[in-house]
């Protein structure tokens, strides 16, 4: 299992679909001294994207968008695993929530051997999943 493994809290919110967007939202997440440690995004269509972030403060996120402009949505619960790398690392969480429906997933590796993965369940399942994964 990675070194650590923590429920965090995330946002969503939309923005338009086209260039630059992504970098303007960020770059007024930024100017309100928020650091992200987690971040995914993808079209839902209609001209719109999602972007889901997890803020290294959930407490003083909701405030900083406001400022921002950003219309975030309610604090839902996620999981955040950090660790080395290794073979099979992604396979070995997913085999611990085998009885959780797992909504989504984003890991990658980094330079230098580091491992990091989000992973997304239903509310009613956040309960389950932080046992089987020892939390």
């Amino acid at each position: 299992m990675p070194d650590k493994i923590r429920r965090v809290q995330y946002y969503h919110f939309e923005v338009p679909d086209r260039p630059g967007e992504g970098a303007r939202v960020l770059e007024k997440l930024r100017e309100a001294g928020v650091h992200l440690l987690a971040i995914t995004a993808f079209p839902v269509g209609a001209g719109k994207s999602q972007a889901s972030v997890v803020p290294q403060d959930p407490a003083a996120f909701p405030e900083a968008a406001r400022r921002a402009g950003i219309k975030i949505s309610a604090p839902k619960e996620a999981f955040l695993l950090q660790g080395g790398d290794r073979t099979g690392v992604a396979a070995d969480v997913l085999r611990r929530l085998a009885k959780v429906n797992v909504t989504a997933v984003n890991a990658t590796v980094a330079q230098g051997g580091g491992f990091g993965m989000i992973v997304w369940v239903k509310p009613e399942d956040v309960a389950p999943a932080a046992r089987a994964l020892g939390i």
